[in-house]
């Protein structure tokens, strides 16, 4: 069932829209305070589509996302207690407690980690304001595991160019539905 061949190919179109980079920017920022979706669902297609761009995208990508952390560190420093009864009722409520666990071990690490893995880096922007961690720390160890995660993405992405776009277009229904498979065998075991 060809499922994702259609929808890959509507993020290429919008990769090479001229608006792509604002989106890109918008989606980073939302996406470290609020928004579930990672931003590198947008930046890999933009990369492909436009390898020559790779870097600047991947700094647009680290900047807004660092930004959107500094937004979520507010939200926990100024409104932690208004937030609370809604974080204990929402899914992301086993994460914070998380969080402010490996805080309390491991501080800077904490949020680099956040910003570099597929862990929610929302929840630890918010846990960060919330525990008062340092701003300093909590900014550089940001900007090191977002821009990690997000130079990677776009060198690897850049690297594959027109080769990879090919590849990724001939096998993407395989790859989606594998994906698929293996979200929901992770979510059987997690349960």
């Amino acid at each position: 069932m060809r499922l994702f061949s259609p929808l890959y190919r509507r993020a290429m179109v919008w990769a090479r829209h001229r608006h792509a980079p604002w989106y890109l920017g918008g989606m980073s920022f939302a996406e470290s305070s609020f928004f579930p979706v990672p931003p590198d669902v947008m930046l890999a297609p933009m990369c492909l589509a436009q390898p020559q761009r790779a870097w600047r995208l991947a700094l647009l990508t680290t900047l807004a996302s660092v930004a959107g952390g500094l937004f979520g560190y507010a939200i926990g420093y100024f409104a932690i207690d208004a937030m609370l009864p809604w974080l204990m009722e929402s899914r992301y409520w086993p994460a914070y407690q998380k969080a402010v666990e490996w805080f309390g071990q491991w501080g800077f690490w904490a949020v680099f980690i956040a910003g570099f893995s597929p862990i929610p880096y929302k929840v630890f922007a918010v846990a960060a304001g919330a525990l008062s961690m340092g701003l300093f720390p909590f900014t550089l160890a940001s900007i090191v595991g977002r821009g990690a995660r997000f130079f990677l993405v776009a060198g690897l992405m850049a690297w594959g160019g027109a080769r990879m776009e090919a590849l990724l277009h001939r096998y993407v229904d395989r790859l989606g539905w594998a994906t698929v498979a293996a979200m929901t065998i992770g979510l059987l075991a997690f349960r």
